[in-house]
């Protein structure tokens, strides 16, 4: 892959992270040190800025194996063909591997389920998780099986012009006003850096959600709210609610215990439909993630919009 510089002054590693967002900042960096991406025909450092007329090379390695073992796990497929599958993620499942989470991860599923058939495009045979959600957080996820499935599928959801993404909360506390669009910069808490925060730009990044209440329930002083994410950042609902001073019922982190977060047992939060351009044949697509039935209190109350 070659691309010619056209803004000078960034960071070369910052330049490629917008120019090529299927390698994330860390592939890129990773790449650079390694040697895969030159400049100009000479090795290069990731905080080495780009000048006009530069010429950046880029060679991907080979994905190497993923220290993960396939496992039997159970998954809610709402489409699949050889190209991608859409699954509806239960509440709880970790998308990744991790520390406290070494198995039993939406990965160890996929390898198991796709039996090798996943894209590699991360740098290891990583399933084609093309986007995440948070452990808690229930509903639709798209996942890549093959590399230009990978692709197209990363930079629709990068570029927002083909892909749509409605969420259902539950909040603690009534947003006001009922109907808004929230547009904030959000990076790490300067302090927590388990949290995510609103913080003033240059810092962070953009993240807009649109909003709109369904239904409220004055007895528990909660709401049932649609969220239309035009931006894919960490925690972005979770940060945008409790910025409106309505946090989710049952978020650990940003919410505060309380009855109906009892009652629920969980994030109040599901990924309920998903909308994109089928990555090879072109075709539109919607998906709907059954709305789960610790919803159906606020669900009873709420008009439904319903499928275009």
């Amino acid at each position: 892959m070659k691309i010619r510089v056209d803004v000078p002054g960034e960071r070369l590693d910052a330049f490629l992270a917008a120019r090529v967002p299927e390698l994330s900042r860390s592939r890129i960096q990773v790449l650079i040190r390694e040697q895969f991406i030159v400049v100009n025909n000479q090795p290069a450092k990731p905080r080495d800025a780009v000048k006009t007329g530069d010429l950046i090379e880029i060679a991907i390695p080979e994905a190497v194996p993923l220290n993960a073992a396939p496992q039997e796990i159970p998954l809610v497929i709402l489409f699949e063909d050889d190209d991608l599958l859409v699954l509806n993620k239960d509440p709880g499942m970790v998308v990744h591997p991790a520390p406290g989470n070494p198995d039993g991860t939406l990965v160890n599923a996929l390898l198991h389920h796709c039996r090798g058939k996943l894209s590699g495009i991360g740098g290891v045979e990583r399933p084609g998780i093309v986007h995440r959600l948070d452990k808690d957080t229930s509903g639709c996820l798209v996942v890549a099986k093959s590399n230009a499935a990978h692709q197209s599928l990363v930079t629709q959801f990068s570029e927002r012009s083909t892909m749509e993404k409605l969420y259902l909360a539950v909040t603690q506390g009534i947003p006001k006003p009922a109907k808004d669009t929230v547009f904030t910069h959000i990076g790490r808490h300067p302090v927590n850096r388990q949290k995510m925060a609103v913080v003033n730009p240059p810092g962070g990044k953009t993240a807009i959600t649109d909003y709109e209440i369904l239904a409220t329930d004055a007895a528990s002083v909660t709401a049932l709210v649609l969220c239309h994410l035009h931006t894919g950042r960490t925690h972005q609902i979770r940060v945008h609610m409790h910025h409106k001073g309505a946090p989710l019922v049952g978020d650990p982190i940003y919410g505060k215990p309380d009855r109906t977060s009892a009652q629920t047992g969980r994030l109040m939060l599901h990924a309920w439909r998903l909308s994109f351009d089928h990555p090879i044949t072109g075709r539109r697509h919607q998906f709907e993630a059954p709305i789960p039935p610790e919803f159906a209190p606020w669900v009873e109350k709420a008009a439904i919009p319903a499928r275009v």
